[in-house]
């Protein structure tokens, strides 16, 4: 608010620099029509200053566009694959606990408590390409088993960070197999399973089984997603219920206890 020789003037300035550039400029003299004539003649002079204040803001405020535009598709190609490894295989972080993780987190808890440091049961499944699979075949190495469904949204919204740690993670050092529940509602079948897992392109194994023929605790899963992480010696690490971010996955991964 600007005093003018005792005549107040109401001045307005809102700048919003979130991609497009907003200005608001209000100036509402107060009983205009009763302000002294050689106090009048300002009037222009403020607003010029106001002006000059607006394009000053706006100067600093834009970005560098020359700069951006003089890049050329090559360069903008290998900047866009430098961002998109950046984002596939971040920088490592300091090594935390089990216990600080889970404190950390905030869309999943730990689940079957019971189980952490004891052996996880044997199974042996069938993916929906037809290979068999026996849990205890991938001692000396870690395993994920997840469960999931197709009709889960919180399990969807997993997928693009399962896909991510299959392809930061080697086959040779980390086993991957999500398991999906068959059932007639929500209606889960196996070609459901097979039909989502192909156009959705998913790079890890994928099976749909019936929870009978898996042993506890994995058959008392009942809420989704639901994670196990087993460690090389074939003991389970952590078991997880909600849904787990990339970097989340890793730190359990990497984890000693």
């Amino acid at each position: 608010m600007f005093d003018i020789a005792g005549e107040l003037a109401n001045f307005s300035f809102d700048f919003r620099p979130k991609g497009r550039i907003l200005f608001v400029l209000k100036l509402n003299f107060q009983d205009n029509s009763k302000m002294s004539k050689e106090n009048r003649h300002l009037i222009p002079t403020l607003i010029f200053i106001i002006s000059a204040i607006m394009i000053l803001a706006t100067t600093q405020a834009s970005p560098s566009a020359p700069k951006a535009e003089s890049l050329s598709n090559a360069a903008a190609q290998q900047q866009a694959k430098q961002k998109a490894d950046a984002n596939e295989t971040p920088e490592a972080s300091p090594q935390k606990s089990l216990k600080d993780i889970i404190k950390a987190a905030k869309t999943w808890g730990p689940a079957y408590t019971d189980w952490f440091g004891k052996e996880a049961p044997d199974f042996t499944l069938t993916d929906i390409n037809g290979k068999q699979h026996k849990l205890s075949d991938y001692r000396g190495k870690d395993v994920l088993v997840t469960f999931w469904a197709t009709w889960c949204g919180p399990c969807r919204a997993e997928i693009p960070h399962l896909m991510a740690l299959r392809n930061s993670i080697g086959e040779d050092k980390l086993a991957m197999l999500a398991i999906s529940y068959q059932s007639k509602y929500p209606p889960e079948t196996a070609e459901k399973v097979k039909s989502f897992v192909e156009q959705n392109k998913i790079n890890y194994t994928v099976f749909s089984v019936d929870s009978a023929v898996m042993p506890p605790p994995f058959s008392r899963v009942n809420g989704i997603p639901c994670s196990f992480f087993i460690n090389p010696e074939g003991k389970i690490k952590l078991a997880t219920e909600g849904l787990l971010s990339l970097s989340e996955m890793k730190a359990i991964l990497e984890a000693e206890h």
